[in-house]
């Protein structure tokens, strides 16, 4: 018998329905899974590589990716699952959530969990969220109840993303992003945050979220991450897609995906335990019964599953269906901290647009730079 031990994040979503069936795998035997947990922070920022030396199911956001290939943490999963299973789970999966996780050619990662940057407000509050960034920047200027998500990476992601919804993806090129888009989604960013409610500034997206739903000053979140959690019940906040400038959503991909770490020797009950939880019976039942947010689109598309969720999946598919992939070079993720740190600094404080972008390209021109190996784009 083999005991595995994996890590997950610290929310209802990231470990319940994880709980629950490694709860069923180990009463089954032969093997054993516990799952231990990690703040939101940690999941988001901490070392890949240091994760995967302690622990034997990794439950990872994409662009951790370039780490963990740069130091050899993970197993490439086609060759532990056939290729007939691997396209099956990718032709089934929700937007761009399984090809996130395919690096160099091979995929290091099982999509479990689907999540993109959405719109969230209170319905008690607003018929309709705005469906432009005039608009919201408008709404922001008369009931200072909206605020933009700032904290941690958020502020690059939402950046990113009103880029992606005027028309231009980051990270495409030798360049961040063009002067005239940059300007304009910090522009965006300035004029949301400046009506804000105070405080919401160091809220990750469970807090702000938590805020929305149960506070007195916010009505509108105009890019968050979706949490099925909080539509769910009495007094669920309503989700849909964000604010654009043209006729694609601009969202920037979230999600989670479960890795299997090089410290770890997967038993065939172990793959299979895995094989299951991707499959269409759990990612329709277990999953979204446990407060998970599944991957494949025919959860998304269930009817049940939709009126369980206060019809959370069928307003926000198209959402992510259109989001955007971040990079996924090694040094991407301290990349996206500081880039994140100077964009909250120019939203805050008075700095210069111009010297704001310049700054930002100099970061990553000096993290693409320092990169052991070129990315591959998904196709």
């Amino acid at each position: 018998m083999t005991h595995y031990r994996g890590l997950t994040w610290d929310h209802p979503r990231g470990t319940d329905a994880l709980r629950a069936a490694a709860a069923a795998f180990s009463a089954d035997g032969p093997d054993t899974l516990t799952w231990e947990a990690q703040p939101l922070e940690g999941f988001e920022s901490a070392p890949i590589e240091r994760i995967a030396a302690e622990f034997d199911l990794v439950v990872l956001d994409h662009p951790h990716l370039g780490d963990a290939r740069a130091h050899d943490a993970l197993h490439p999963l086609d060759a532990l699952f056939s290729t007939d299973e691997l396209t099956a789970w990718s032709d089934a999966a929700v937007g761009p959530s399984f090809t996130s996780y395919v690096l160099e050619g091979r995929p290091w990662a099982l999509p479990l969990d689907a999540a993109t940057q959405v719109a969230a407000w209170r319905p008690d509050a607003l018929d309709a969220a705005p469906a432009t960034w005039d608009e919201a920047v408008a709404l922001a200027s008369r009931t200072a109840r909206v605020a933009p998500s700032l904290a941690g990476p958020h502020a690059f992601l939402s950046w990113c993303s009103i880029a992606v919804g005027l028309g231009e993806e980051p990270a495409r090129g030798d360049i961040l992003l063009s002067r005239a888009t940059g300007a304009e989604a910090l522009r965006v960013l300035r004029a949301l945050h400046g009506s804000a409610p105070a405080g919401t500034i160091g809220q990750n997206p469970i807090s702000l979220l938590e805020r929305l739903r149960t506070g007195d000053d916010l009505d509108y979140l105009p890019l968050v991450y979706g949490y099925v959690t909080y539509a769910q019940g009495e007094g669920g906040v309503r989700f849909g897609a964000p604010p654009t400038a043209g006729p694609r959503i601009g969202s920037t991909l979230g999600g989670t995906g479960i890795a299997i770490s090089r410290r770890c020797s997967p038993s065939a009950a172990l793959i299979d335990h895995l094989r299951a939880l991707m499959s269409s019976d759990l990612q329709r039942g277990l999953i979204p019964a446990h407060a998970g947010q599944p991957s494949a689109r025919a959860a998304w598309t269930d009817e049940a599953v939709d009126s369980a969720s206060g019809g959370f999946y069928s307003s926000t598919l198209t959402t992510i269906d259109q989001a955007w992939v971040r990079p996924r070079f090694a040094g991407y993720i301290p990349f996206q901290s500081a880039a994140s740190a100077l964009l909250r600094a120019g939203v805050t404080d008075d700095i210069e647009t111009g010297t704001v972008l310049h700054e930002l390209e100099e970061l990553f021109h000096t993290a693409r730079a320092a990169a052991a190996t070129p990315e591959r784009m998904p196709a």
